[in-house]
């Protein structure tokens, strides 16, 4: 029988323990206490969006999820649409998968997906921007459709790219504002939908946020003509973690800086 381990009190009902203490992102920046809570919207979302998962998103979840193994961590679980599939390499014993949802009415649906296959997973309640497990402590972390309701994209961005280990996935699929009047639209749309829609935020840049952050190799990025509007286009792609000596080479700024101190710390040995 699958065993679904929570961090939350609340989703507690015999079977799930509490389990993390939440820990502020290596930013500094505290962002525990900023707890999404939308209720109506999370009653809504899985029939709003069934025609999308049927027909629009079933070959790019098979994307993030395609030969997984070792220590994967969902950033954003929401009801559980990415349980599928992982399924099969957590059956297989080939991963083990933590889920991220903050939103207590999502995480309630996505644990219930997750017994309802009865699925070995763990279920967290932290946020992306702070995570609660140590450095390299992940294999691959997965985004799929949550940059977009993240307040501090960069804080999880760079939060990310610590808990994995040097040579791990980053994999994504998000959506990103549009080109040309449509953008003009969703600009105008965008501060009803935040509130309509769970925070989602549709003009968001987020496939140059990924793919030109110096702690990550780009492996594959594309931008994809799916959705329907307000809600597209979409980018897909996988990032490499890099060693931390790669990020040292990729930035002339911090190279400098670590050679002034190597001459400062030699000039005082001098003296």
């Amino acid at each position: 029988m699958g065993t679904v381990t929570a961090s939350d009190e609340g989703d507690d009902d015999g079977e799930v323990a509490d389990t993390a203490e939440h820990s502020p992102a290596a930013s500094g920046k505290d962002h525990a206490a900023e707890k999404p809570s939308h209720p109506w919207f999370a009653r809504l979302y899985d029939p709003v969006m069934r025609a999308s998962e049927e027909k629009l998103f079933p070959p790019h979840r098979e994307y993030l999820a395609r030969d997984l193994s070792g220590d994967v961590l969902d950033l954003g679980a929401g009801t559980g649409a990415m349980l599928p599939y992982y399924e099969d390499a957590i059956r297989s014993g080939e991963a083990t998968v933590t889920l991220l949802e903050p939103d207590p009415h999502m995480r309630e649906q996505a644990v219930a997906a997750a017994r309802e296959r009865d699925l070995d997973v763990t279920v967290s309640d932290a946020r992306a921007e702070s995570l609660p497990f140590p450095e390299d402590s992940f294999d691959v972390v997965v985004a799929s459709m949550v940059f977009c309701t993240i307040p501090d994209p960069d804080a999880a961005l760079d939060e990310a790219a610590r808990v994995l280990r040097p040579g791990g996935e980053f994999r994504y699929l998000e959506h990103v504002a549009e080109a040309g009047w449509r953008r003009f639209a969703q600009r105008a749309l965008a501060p009803l939908w935040r509130r309509l829609a769970g925070g989602c935020h549709l003009t968001r840049q987020t496939g140059e946020l990924f793919t030109e952050r110096k702690s990550f190799a780009v492996v594959d990025s594309e931008r994809l003509h799916l959705g329907v509007f307000p809600v597209r286009p979409f980018v897909r792609g996988t990032l490499e973690r890099r060693a931390a000596t790669a990020e040292l080479r990729a930035d002339p700024s911090v190279r400098e800086r670590v050679r002034e101190a190597v001459a400062a710390a030699r000039d005082r040995l001098d003296r």
